[in-house]
């Protein structure tokens, strides 16, 4: 048997994403700190904070439904050229985990984050698969979103709550676009890669893809973490399939484009979409 600290073999193993071949060969507890530091660096740490958000919206008095949770806010209210400053910090920095992972695959000699499909190889690929991911969930999502709410297991989700300036559009955009890359890059393409090479078997890294994104959507409420988690167990199915996260990121990103986008033009103008 081997050991934890003997270099991982180069012969595939379960669990994998496609590219799962190591170059450098570092050890096991080497792969495995590595994964603890980039999760604690991002959607780790989101998980655990919307967990504690999620108690305290549990214990509040009055129920889901009536409270909210805001996706995009002001971060200097009354000063728009000191929110847009802050906007494009919060974008910049949410992304540092994704560079991290570039790195580590780069030092691995894997070919960086081309190793999990996140290139410009296959543009029309990647955006046409998509469109129609994102059609199909996007649609399924609203209603459960809506079945979840009416059933109080959701609070309300306020898309954006951004103050009526020039660079409130290109903002919320922004913003989806960083979403989907950190999302995609690191639940999908590098959690997988590094658990197929700690020796996961498929379906156990599957769970705790899936798992994992639906723990930092549940600040959201139990709509939002099943949901999210059906999503993500859809998404590295198809990742397995396509051996690319480019058309998740696609998917992912015109999803949240449109709810945030969307949440702009219509909020208060159409009576089936909620609002606090």
């Amino acid at each position: 048997m081997q050991s934890d600290t003997s270099p991982v073999a180069d012969a595939d193993v379960p669990g994998q994403g496609p590219g799962d071949r190591l170059v450098g060969e570092p050890s096991r507890s080497i792969l495995r700190s590595e994964t603890w530091i980039v999760l604690a660096l991002s959607l780790g740490a989101s998980g655990l904070s919307a967990l504690i958000s999620f108690i305290g919206s549990v214990t509040k008095p009055g129920g889901l439904k009536d409270q909210a949770a805001t996706l995009n806010g002001s971060q200097a209210p009354g000063r728009p050229w000191l929110d847009l400053a802050w906007q494009l910090f919060g974008i910049a920095t949410a992304l540092v985990p994704v560079v991290l992972v570039a790195h580590l695959l780069m030092r691995e000699r894997a070919g960086g984050l081309r190793v999990l499909g996140f290139d410009r190889r296959r543009p029309g690929f990647d955006l046409s698969r998509g469109v129609v991911l994102a059609a199909v969930i996007g649609g399924s999502g609203v209603l459960l979103y809506l079945g979840a709410r009416a059933t109080g297991f959701n609070l309300t989700v306020v898309p954006e709550a951004l103050p009526h300036v020039w660079w409130k559009i290109p903002v919320l955009i922004a913003s989806a676009v960083q979403n989907a890359v950190l999302e995609e890059v690191i639940v999908v393409g590098y959690l997988l890669r590094r658990l197929g090479q700690l020796g996961w078997s498929p379906f156990a890294a599957l769970a705790a893809s899936s798992v994992l994104r639906g723990s930092y959507h549940l600040y959201q409420g139990i709509g939002g973490f099943v949901g999210n988690m059906v999503m993500g167990a859809l998404f590295v199915l198809l990742y397995r399939r396509w051996g690319r996260v480019g058309p998740l990121v696609a998917a992912h990103a015109l999803i949240d484009i449109v709810a945030f986008v969307g949440y702009a033009l219509l909020a208060g103008r159409v009576g089936w979409l909620p609002t606090p």
